[in-house]
């Protein structure tokens, strides 16, 4: 079975950068689609599942990755997590490569049992966001985990909020804690490399820091990086350049709202708009 790296490469030959996250606001979503639902938990359960399959469809000709965010989910209660688990049945039957947006972090057991959860028959998901800062023991029992199942994991390294830089820019030994993730980040990242010459052990780094974004493209020249930020957060394509290797690869970029809510819930034609906001988003992000 090929690496996840390899599996992401694939996705990214064949259909560029493009990573379109579902976050499915219940107050965005279309008003015709809410109108067919009640407002119970169910009936939300139903409408969010219902658009994010449709999104599914109508972007899978421009991107091959997306990324549900499961705080969307967890947000309805049992239904929810419900949801997010067929959304990515549904998604890996349609071909795409899955992010698990849930930026994981705890120790030992606890961290397996997150571990096992995203990559076993719960959620089987090509890959999760995890949060590194309580230390190797806890980042172990993923990178195990993730090894094991023929998946990767996306490590928070310099993330695209304004507030980022509390903690992260903190110098520590002559450099910002976040040099110092990742570099670690990369030797977690050496002994999983596959054909494409990049492995499996990613990092997140926001589009909104573009100068951060290039001395960590040289930093981790093997690694894969997510790049949320680009679109409705203020980042651009020009931005996210950095982000790729001198052979264009080695990042995927992640467009959430941008994508998935370039509408009023009025909007009878929302499917046009989505479709032609996953258009525009890949064309640029290709040029």
């Amino acid at each position: 079975m090929p690496t996840f790296a390899d599996r992401l490469a694939e996705a990214v030959r064949a259909k560029g950068p493009l990573c379109v996250g579902l976050d499915p606001r219940w107050d965005a979503l279309p008003q015709a689609l809410r109108a067919r639902e009640t407002a119970s938990m169910d009936g939300r359960q139903r409408a969010v599942l219902q658009f994010c399959t449709r999104v599914l469809e109508l972007v899978r000709p421009y991107c091959g990755v997306v990324k549900p965010q499961s705080a969307f989910f967890e947000l309805l209660g049992a239904v929810g997590l419900a949801a997010q688990g067929e959304l990515l049945r549904r998604a890996k039957d349609m071909g795409f490569v899955t992010v698990l947006d849930a930026k994981r972090g705890d120790i030992a057991s606890t961290a397996t049992a997150y571990a096992d959860a995203a990559f076993g028959p719960v959620w089987d998901a090509d890959s999760l966001t995890i949060n590194p800062y309580l230390g190797r023991d806890a980042v172990e029992p993923f990178l195990s985990a993730a090894r094991a199942a023929g998946r990767g994991v996306f490590v928070l390294v310099r993330t695209s909020n304004p507030g980022a830089g509390l903690f992260q820019d903190l110098v520590c030994d002559g450099l910002p804690l976040y040099r110092h993730v990742a570099r670690e980040v990369a030797a977690w990242n050496a002994s999983t490399l596959g054909t494409c010459g990049l492995g499996d052990v990613g990092a997140v780094v926001g589009a909104t820091h573009p100068r951060e974004l290039a001395e960590l493209r040289a930093a981790l020249p093997d690694v894969w990086l997510l790049v949320p930020g680009y679109g409705a957060q203020g980042g651009t394509a020009a931005d996210v350049k950095a982000a790729y290797r001198s052979d264009g690869s080695g990042a995927i970029v992640n467009s959430s709202r941008g994508v998935t809510f370039p509408f009023h819930p009025d909007d009878a034609d929302w499917e046009a708009k989505v479709t032609a906001a996953a258009q525009k988003a890949a064309a640029e992000l290709k040029a």
